[in-house]
């Protein structure tokens, strides 16, 4: 017994001994046009690790995954952490406009998704002129899976994660989500707001039921997110793609994911069960995810970890 024990001991230690030492650090970019404040994790090692660059959802969503509507969440700010102990570093940032980089934009009229991918090819150019720093990978949450997908050719990435990333233009999405929420009337309106967006136009006729996502301030974001094509976008990536998307997000739904895989072949496509938007194993109601979308101390899905590091380390070893 006491052998086993032993055994048992030496195991243990084995295991904490070979978790990479971590350093933590803040880390900025001049855009030249504002300065972006973020978060650097990067594991000490012999040779420079992968790197993922990793880039949040819509709206005013942080680099730790934290949006105000909902609160603290954490979710990327703990699959950063899950990359660290695995020998994989990242940095996390606060978007043009939002939290610590909000100077940068303090007025969001003048953000639009050119300018989020803008930020993110500066991003790269900064990591890759970095000696501690090996491949450069972009992984994406939501809105930021668009971003990633846009910006990688200029960026000079080495693949692409897209995580619950949506497949079908925005204002398709949205239609779709007025028609299950909203009073036929107030439908109406809100497909005729639609329409004058994705001609370009803006609008001052904004009912209050819908001010949250068409405020008159928003509305050149939105145009320019209307030009875009998520699925488009990812079928002319040139890179090793991992699409990974949960069977439980009531926001992003399985075709999305499976739209993103036709037009790009030879991307690989992770369906988790369980999952949902936020990451985590939740059931499938809506009404029961709640504690989810507020909770920073649940746990990621386990697979979701797993897949990402896997598809990092293949990219190594190819």
């Amino acid at each position: 017994m006491r052998l086993v024990a032993l055994f048992l001991l030496l195991c243990t230690s084995l295991a904490h001994a070979a978790a990479p030492v971590v350093i933590k650090r803040p880390i900025d970019l001049d855009t030249g046009t504002g300065v972006l404040h973020g978060s650097l994790l990067l594991p000490q090692q012999d040779t420079p690790p992968p790197v993922a660059l990793i880039i949040s959802g819509s709206g005013p969503t942080d680099r730790d995954g934290n949006n105000p509507a909902s609160g603290r969440l954490d979710n990327l700010k703990r699959l950063a952490q899950l990359l660290a102990s695995e020998g994989i570093a990242s940095v996390r940032y606060d978007k043009r406009g939002v939290a610590a980089s909000r100077p940068a934009a303090p007025d969001e009229r003048d953000l639009s998704v050119e300018g989020y991918v803008a930020d993110v090819v500066a991003w790269a150019h900064q990591l890759h002129a970095d000696p501690r720093f090996g491949p450069l990978v972009l992984i994406g949450h939501s809105e930021g899976a668009l971003i990633a997908s846009l910006a990688a050719p200029q960026a000079d990435a080495r693949a692409v994660i897209t995580l619950a990333g949506s497949g079908r233009p925005i204002a398709q999405v949205l239609r779709e989500q007025l028609a299950e929420r909203l009073a036929p009337a107030q439908r109406v309106r809100g497909d005729r707001l639609l329409d004058r967006l994705q001609a370009g136009q803006t609008s001052l006729d904004v009912p209050a039921s819908l001010r949250e996502v068409f405020r008159p301030t928003v509305q050149p974001y939105l145009i320019s997110l209307f030009r875009q094509d998520p699925a488009a976008a990812f079928a002319r990536l040139q890179v090793p793609a991992l699409i990974v998307q949960g069977r439980n997000d009531v926001q992003v739904d399985v075709q999305d994911a499976e739209r993103l895989k036709a037009a790009k072949p030879d991307a690989h496509l992770v369906l988790i069960d369980g999952m949902n938007h936020m990451l985590r194993i939740t059931p499938k109601a809506m009404s029961q995810q709640r504690d989810s979308y507020t909770n920073p101390d649940l746990p990621l899905a386990r697979e979701l970890g797993e897949q990402v590091v896997a598809f990092i380390r293949g990219l190594q070893a190819g």
